[in-house]
């Protein structure tokens, strides 16, 4: 797969150096736009396989153009890039549908798993010819097509909400931690703020998939452990 990453950075020596980083060590060719609005209409256009976003950015804050970006049906993975350490802005990122950050200052190295990571698994083992279907209650998932479908409509879900739906619906009925399904999904060592990123996964996949998100029947949460699909 040629993969094209598009990086919004505001910043041109902090972009010179992603862009020449990732495509020595990575091999990904990346085009840099400035601004949030160059990005989203950039990523409108040309459809880029991962997005890296900076949180702060000249014509906006880059959860909103997150959002954004989510409300206008893009789905590829959205990595962003914080200098906050704050547990609330790691938090909100992944509200507005952002799928892993890395907080600054970070090493190319760390970078580049993480996009290797979010490009696997958006495009490699969950996207492969296997199109076998799972079932989780009234819902058809589409392992092949990277589709999930209820009564014949079709659900959005963001690449890290599929993949957190097929491995709970693999497991149906089973009690899963937290650090299992960070492990399965994110594929990195489970820490306190990564745990809570599972808990905002969830609450979002549920606001999806649940006829009721405020009252799940699908997803169960097992208290002091993690979550379960019911089948």
């Amino acid at each position: 797969m040629n993969t094209n990453i598009l990086l919004i950075e505001d910043d041109p020596a902090v972009a010179r150096s992603l862009q020449d980083g990732l495509t020595r060590d990575g091999g990904y060719p990346v085009t840099w736009k400035a601004s949030g609005a160059e990005g989203i209409r950039y990523a409108r256009e040309q459809n880029p396989h991962l997005i890296i976003l900076d949180v702060r950015l000249p014509d906006g804050s880059g959860f909103d153009f997150c959002r954004q970006m989510r409300q206008l049906g893009l789905r590829q993975p959205i990595l962003m890039l914080t200098v906050q350490r704050d547990e609330t802005d790691k938090v909100l990122g992944l509200e507005m549908g952002a799928d892993d950050y890395v907080t600054k200052p970070y090493s190319l190295r760390e970078l580049l798993s993480r996009v290797r990571a979010q490009l696997r698994r958006a495009y490699g083992e969950l996207s492969s010819a296997d199109a076998d279907l799972l079932h989780a209650g009234d819902l058809v998932i589409d392992r092949g097509r990277g589709q999930v479908w209820r009564n014949n409509q079709l659900i959005l879900l963001t690449p890290t909400e599929f993949r957190l739906l097929v491995y709970l619906a693999q497991h149906p009925n089973q009690a899963l931690s937290r650090t299992q399904i960070l492990d399965a999904v994110w594929g990195y060592d489970a820490d306190v703020d990564s745990e809570r990123a599972v808990n905002v996964h969830i609450r979002r996949l549920r606001e999806k998939v649940e006829l009721e998100p405020s009252n799940p029947t699908l997803i169960m949460t097992v208290p002091s452990l993690g979550y379960r699909l019911v089948s």
